[in-house]
């Protein structure tokens, strides 16, 4: 008997859904052959509370930071987001197009949302990431990667690498080699 696979259909069965309005079709007969992994907190640096989750669904309210003014008419989300507590939350189907890279390129291919899927760790560039978001991402990686195969560990990268100079997640406190024998 077959195991029970962990995505179908794009979602992840451990992961609590909370749709994301901001997602769309990836092109026709684009293959989903990236993982981006990024870093975020709202406030910037501040941990804990719905803000991101807000965010991802237009919900965030600007009066309560001033932060919140500067991104209330952006339109982000991503495929995933792990908090500190290391859940996982799922916004966009990974078959979708999450709207989580903005103007990017990797290996020469520009558009990076076309054919990636996206995982916000909630983090910063001043602060370590907790075992508990290491463990999950791990795991989530291997699903990932089991569920599109042709997402290997040479295609999974940083925001950073796909938006030099613009983008700086996940950050240097995010431990590439730590995760990477975790993923193996």
């Amino acid at each position: 008997m077959a195991p029970i696979a962990v995505i179908a259909n794009g979602w992840h069965r451990d992961a609590n859904i909370q749709i994301s309005p901001n997602m769309d079709d990836r092109p026709a007969g684009e293959a989903i052959d990236l993982l981006v992994i990024h870093a975020i907190s709202l406030p910037p640096a501040q941990f804990g509370g719905s803000h991101v989750r807000d965010f991802f669904q237009n919900r965030l309210r600007i009066d309560e930071h001033d932060y919140f003014k500067k991104i209330a008419t952006l339109r982000v989300s991503s495929h995933f987001f792990i908090p500190r507590s290391g859940d996982l939350i799922q916004f966009v189907s990974t078959d979708k197009r999450a709207w989580h890279c903005g103007e990017s390129e990797f290996q020469g291919r520009t558009k990076c949302n076309d054919f990636s899927i996206g995982v916000e760790l909630e983090g910063c560039d001043t602060a370590a990431f907790t075992e508990q978001q290491y463990t999950c991402l791990a795991a989530l990686t291997s699903a990932i990667c089991e569920y599109y195969p042709r997402i290997t560990h040479e295609r999974i990268t940083g925001h950073v690498e796909i938006a030099p100079g613009r983008k700086t997640d996940p950050g240097p406190h995010f431990d590439w080699q730590r995760y990477k024998k975790l993923i193996n």
